[in-house]
């Protein structure tokens, strides 16, 4: 087995005992595999590093709920950034256990705490894999109910995130109406 497999399988093991379910499997598990696949269809020469980033972005996410910060923004950045911290910790144990070097396990925490985003090539495609996502997986169930305004900040800010190849490829891949499609022409 390779290490990539290695740390493949210690990523979804863990992600297998997430008790939130979708679709009839644990959600960290499925939301680990579909960025696995935005990965390789966006970035089929990623790295190693790359790709465990994409497939633990999430890792173990529901041990830490949201519920248990301020619900303002401020306690939403908060979390956001300690899940980062974890999910980057969680993932450089599994790299040292599967046998990866040191440079490769920090380039993966860099990644998952979003270090150098639009200034590191692999920070970027980690993005583009969790906007594209985002927009295929949950954009949808997310924006019912919503107030237009709010829907069109949030798909501006998705957008801005994106390296300009993947939001002309947004363009392509996915029907974006009118009013949200100028956000990824910028």
């Amino acid at each position: 087995m390779t290490r990539l497999q290695t740390a493949f399988d210690a990523i979804d093991r863990a992600n297998a005992q997430d008790p939130t379910l979708s679709d009839g499997q644990p959600e960290a598990l499925l939301y680990g595999q579909r960025m696995t696949a935005e990965q390789e269809a966006l970035y089929p020469d990623a790295s190693e590093p790359l790709r465990i980033a994409c497939r633990g972005q999430h890792i173990e996410r529901w041990k830490l709920p949201r519920a248990d910060f301020p619900m303002d923004r401020p306690g939403y950045l908060a979390w956001r950034t300690e899940q980062g911290r974890r999910h980057a910790q969680r993932i450089a144990e599994i790299m040292q256990d599967a046998g990866y070097p040191e440079d490769q396990i920090g380039h993966a925490r860099q990644m998952l705490t979003k270090q150098g985003i639009k200034r590191d090539a692999d920070v970027q495609a980690l993005e583009d894999a969790a906007c594209f996502t985002f927009i295929r997986w949950y954009l949808g169930p997310f924006a019912e109910g919503r107030d237009p305004d709010e829907l069109q900040r949030i798909v501006d800010k998705t957008a801005r995130k994106m390296s300009a190849m993947a939001r002309a490829r947004a363009l392509t891949e996915f029907s974006i109406p009118a009013p949200f499609a100028d956000a990824f022409r910028e």
